[in-house]
C-alpha cells in the first residue's frame, strides 16, 4: 500500500508532503497502473514546482521503498499551491477508486 501524507502549516499552507510504499495493485513484477498514477501525480508536481516556478524545496527518495519526501522551503507562490490542490485531488480520487486498501491519502498539521 502506498501511504500520502500531506503536510500543512497550522494556518492550513502546504509544507510539504512524503509518501510510502508501493501501491500493490498487482503482483510484483508486473507493471502497476496505481503506482504508475501515483508517481506521475507526485512526481510532475514537484517537477513544475520546481522547474516552472522556481520554488525551493528539499527533496529526498527511494525508488526501492516507493520512498520521497519534499520539504518546501517557504511559503509556496499562487500557482504552485494549485498545482499542490491538483495533486492531492488526483490522489484522493485514485484512492477512492482504487480502494483505501492501495492508497491511503492523510494531512498532518506541522
Amino acid at each position: 500500500m502506498t501511504t500520502i501524507t500531506i503536510c500543512k502549516t497550522a494556518a492550513g499552507t502546504y509544507a510539504g508532503f512524503h509518501a510510502f510504499g508501493h501501491a500493490e495493485y498487482v503482483k510484483r513484477g508486473k507493471p502497476d497502473i496505481l503506482c504508475s498514477a501515483i508517481s506521475a501525480l507526485v512526481v510532475n508536481t514537484i517537477n513544475c514546482m520546481e522547474e516552472l516556478y522556481g520554488e525551493k524545496m528539499k527533496v529526498a527518495t527511494n525508488e526501492e521503498t516507493g520512498f520521497i519526501k519534499c520539504d518546501f522551503e517557504g511559503s509556496l507562490q499562487k500557482e504552485s499551491i494549485v498545482l499542490m490542490d491538483s495533486m492531492v485531488f488526483g490522489l484522493e480520487n485514485l484512492s477512492k477508486t482504487y480502494g483505501k486498501k492501495f492508497l491511503q491519502v492523510k494531512f498532518e498539521e506541522v
